[in-house]
């Protein structure tokens, strides 16, 4: 009785563990990430760069994300998880602190292409470890748990440009990067691989690349699965993207709404992701990925579109609230999704291919707003923003791979 209460205690820490260590990858690396969009009107201004020059920065940040999430998700499943996960974090730490040094536009492009290599390879890692450590009736509250740590690393971000650069400059921001370099060493220190992937990885047969083929594409249905949840991510970081960079420009633009640049438009809207995300993962856990990502989909779409209407900023906070917790509650879902779906012997893989074709992709959503917002008018981008929901939702609608998931979730 005793040594199972022991190992019980022990367990329980170490989901702790590893539950705090993800989260907190994703806060830092969400922090490194979100410095560019604080120190991006600096850069302009002293290296006398063009917009499209330096709108190129977090494009080339999303390419080095999904060599990253491909190179750093196929090293996690072969040699382990802990490992691979401080090497990421290493990496990104790294690159960040060298924009510190950064007096010319491509010494800009080459950091961030490596910083994001490093961020675009932790994402598939953290969720694995996750995946490993908890029951899977509980992966869904999880991985949006850990999710939540990105938003705590967004407002970090904010706090800590908010006091560094008017006084030290942008370049002295990038310094903060080093931060992550700690939970490298506690990560080292205190986790250890599970006894799941080292049993996989003692039984392995076949190498990684072919893991992946059978696994994610060998048949019409599983490449389905695997290129439907692609683009269900694209859509998910076009809407995040979107949302955040466009929207208080837009709102500002053509409802006269000043809320560019306010700190309570990003605590109101942060609030309402965290709680998305807490919320979203509980009804996944109970009720699976359909009725989960159903709901949260289709209020998107509909919410999305009345945010054009709104003519006053404290009802705009508060749509802007809601829309946040159903269209960025979504995001933890995808970590449990991959990780039920697809085994452990590809599961930092799946993660990282899937989420960094989705940010690859989706994240050029902000070039394709800022188009159409210079032929028409706000409302064509809401409604353009609700299309990309409803066929997101349409696409999960028809994953072969959700089928299963749903009868082994009944069994």
């Amino acid at each position: 009785m005793d040594n199972q209460k022991n190992e019980h205690i022990q367990l329980t820490r170490n989901q702790k563990l590893v539950l705090t260590s993800s989260s907190l990858g994703f806060g830092l690396e969400n922090m490194d990430v979100l410095f560019l969009s604080f120190t991006m009107s600096s850069i302009i201004a002293s290296l006398h760069v063009s917009a499209g020059a330096a709108g190129l920065i977090g494009t080339i940040t999303n390419w080095g994300m999904l060599l990253g999430g491909v190179l750093f998700g196929m090293l996690g499943d072969r040699f382990g998880r802990v490992k691979t996960f401080t090497y990421t974090i290493f990496v990104f730490a790294l690159a960040t602190a060298l924009m510190s040094i950064a007096n010319n536009i491509t010494s800009i492009y080459i950091f961030r292409f490596i910083a994001g290599i490093g961020a675009g390879g932790e994402y598939g890692l953290g969720i694995a470890l996750i995946a490993e450590a908890f029951p899977k009736k509980e992966l869904g509250r999880m991985s949006s748990i850990a999710s939540i740590g990105g938003q705590v690393g967004a407002v970090a971000a904010a706090i800590i440009a908010a006091f560094v650069i008017p006084s030290l400059g942008w370049h002295a921001l990038y310094l903060f990067g080093l931060l992550p370099i700690i939970l490298v060493f506690f990560v080292r220190r205190h986790i250890k691989e599970s006894a799941e992937f080292l049993r996989v990885k003692e039984n392995r047969k076949i190498t990684i690349i072919h893991a992946i083929k059978k696994y994610m594409f060998a048949d019409l249905g599983t490449a389905w699965t695997s290129i439907g949840l692609m683009i269900m991510t694209t859509v998910q970081i076009a809407g995040y993207f979107g949302l955040m960079n466009w929207l208080p420009s837009i709102v500002e633009q053509q409802s006269h709404l000043s809320v560019k640049g306010s700190s309570l438009w990003m605590i109101s809207t942060i609030i309402g992701m965290s709680i998305g995300m807490m919320t979203f993962g509980t009804i996944f856990d109970k009720m699976g990925p359909r009725l989960s990502f159903g709901i949260f989909l289709l209020a998107s779409a509909v919410l999305v579109y009345a945010l054009a209407y709104v003519h006053s900023i404290g009802l705009l906070l508060i749509i802007g609230a809601v829309v946040g917790f159903f269209s960025n509650g979504m995001y933890g879902g995808y970590g449990a999704i991959v990780s039920r779906i697809y085994p452990t012997e590809v599961r930092s893989s799946a993660n990282n291919i899937i989420v960094g074709v989705g940010r690859a992709v989706g994240g050029m959503s902000s070039l394709v707003i800022g188009l159409i917002m210079e032929r028409y008018s706000l409302i064509v981008v809401m409604l353009f923003l609700s299309i990309l929901y409803l066929i997101s939702f349409t696409v999960m609608m028809t994953l072969p791979g959700l089928k299963n998931f749903d009868q082994s979730s009944s069994k």
